[in-house]
Parts: structure tokens; sequence; C-alpha cells
């Protein structure tokens, strides 16, 4: 479920796509779905949502049937979740933004309310754009294992991407600055055993123009993130916060419930 544009600032020498024995440790990722149910009695600890809806993102060839467990769980949580309902995510061909700026405005007068946008991969690159054309309309963006910092040559499917698509990621990359941050509040959930995209190519710094951006790193797989018991807790955690004028964003911390506070490496090491 990949995507990458190329950053021209980045040096790729510096940035190499993972690995095989990392790439090979993505025959994991049933097993990370299939920790969801003992993990179940925790999940429904994480903060409860307030309603608004929530649009998510499939990745690189996938579809909505694909988001449906992490869907679910929002549900659960009190949130109005939305798959994106364009059929596999074959790239951003002709229409395809158009139809997602669509589904927000669609969404928002729908509710009378802002939407929160999560993606997946190339997902988390459509969400991350909307929220730059539309900030009036997002509440905040959480994308996963999606790469926006780095060379297209970082990731283990770009050749994927050009042959579903058929179009070039580089004549593509000038059209889009993707290592800047939206302007709403945007966390990055990335894994250092990520085997498809190089886990540096989804870190963004914070910066004078959006302080209100932040990394949460978790122990999974990129085909396993959307089905990752610990990377569930962080995208509820993060639609969790309150929203208003008044209120003062706030940075993920590690959750002190038992157990969890191990699955989510301490960004200090």
């Amino acid at each position: 479920m990949p995507f990458f544009f190329r950053n021209k600032e980045a040096d790729p020498a510096h940035m190499p796509a993972p690995g095989l024995p990392l790439l090979a440790l993505e025959l994991r990722a049933p097993w990370e779905f299939g920790a969801v149910l003992p993990a179940w009695a925790v999940l429904q600890r994480a903060p409860r949502g307030d309603g608004h809806t929530v649009i998510v993102f499939p990745g690189l060839t996938a579809g909505d049937t694909t988001t449906v467990p992490l869907r679910r769980y929002l549900d659960s949580r009190n949130y109005n979740t939305l798959g994106w309902g364009q059929g596999l995510n074959l790239g951003p061909r002709d229409g395809v933004l158009e139809a997602a700026k669509r589904q927000v405005h669609q969404a928002v007068e729908a509710s009378g309310n802002k939407v929160s946008l999560v993606g997946w991969s190339l997902g988390g690159i459509y969400a991350r754009e909307l929220a730059k054309e539309l900030p009036d309309l997002v509440r905040c963006v959480v994308t996963l294992g999606t790469p926006f910092a780095g060379p297209h040559t970082s990731t283990n499917a770009w050749r994927i991407y050009q042959f579903a698509s058929g179009r070039s990621i580089e004549r593509e990359t000038e059209n889009y600055n993707l290592p800047e941050a939206p302007p709403v509040p945007t966390t990055s959930i990335y894994s250092r055993t990520d085997g498809v995209v190089a886990w540096r190519g989804s870190v963004q710094a914070p910066t004078d123009h959006n302080p209100h951006t932040e990394n949460i790193e978790v122990v999974a797989s990129h085909f396993g993130m959307g089905l990752n018991p610990s990377a569930w807790w962080a995208v509820a955690d993060r639609l969790g916060q309150p929203h208003g004028p008044d209120v003062v964003w706030q940075p993920f911390r590690r959750p002190m419930v038992r157990g969890l506070h191990l699955v989510y490496p301490d960004p200090q090491r």
C-alpha cells in the first residue's frame, strides 16, 4: 500500500529502501491483526470521540475493504467513519482528487462540523494534500506509513505505483510540495520495521508553519500498520483530542495503561 513522490532536497544515498530482511517481515501482517482480539479490552480504553466524521483513505492498489477493521474500531469509539468510495486506489488519476474534495465538502455540509482525515500509505498523501487545500474544513490529519519526506527510491514499490497509475512519480512531484505539513494538527505514525517505506521518509519535523506536527513510532509492518492495535490506539488518541478555538493542542503521550507503554518506543532513545 505504499506511495512516494521525490523530495528534491533529499539525498537518495542517505535514505535507501528497506532491505530484504525487513521486506520479508511484512509476512507478519496477519499476526498483527490477530492481536486485535486479545487487545480489544485495552483498545476500548482509548479516548472516546465526539461523533465527528472521519474519512479513511486506503493505500496503493487497495480499496475500502482494507480499512474496514480500522473504521469499525473508530465507530466503536464514537466516530462517524467513511471510506473513500472510489474503488481501488491506483493513484491520483484524473478526477480522483476532485472527487475526494467533494466528499470532504459533502461530509462537512451533512454534519456541520469539520472532518478528520486518516490515510494509510498513499492514502496519507491524499489526506495531507486535501488538508492543505481545504484547511477550513479539516480538523486534523493522521497518516500511517505514509512516505512524504524522501526520494521515491526509498520505497520498495515506486515501480508498482507507476505501473498501476500509468504516471511518472518524478513528473508528478512537480505539482506538490509533499514534505510540507498541512496547516492543521498532523500526526505521522511510522515504524522502523516497515519493510516497504524507509521510516525516515515518514518523519515530519515541526516547523514555524505548523508546530502542531508530530511523529509516533509503533512496532508494525507496512501492510499491517492499518491493522495493528498500537496504531489503532494512536489514531483514536489523536482523533479524540478536544477541539475548539480555546483548546490548546497537546502532543501524543505514551499511554500508561499496563503494557501499552512498551509498544511505543521511547522517542528520546
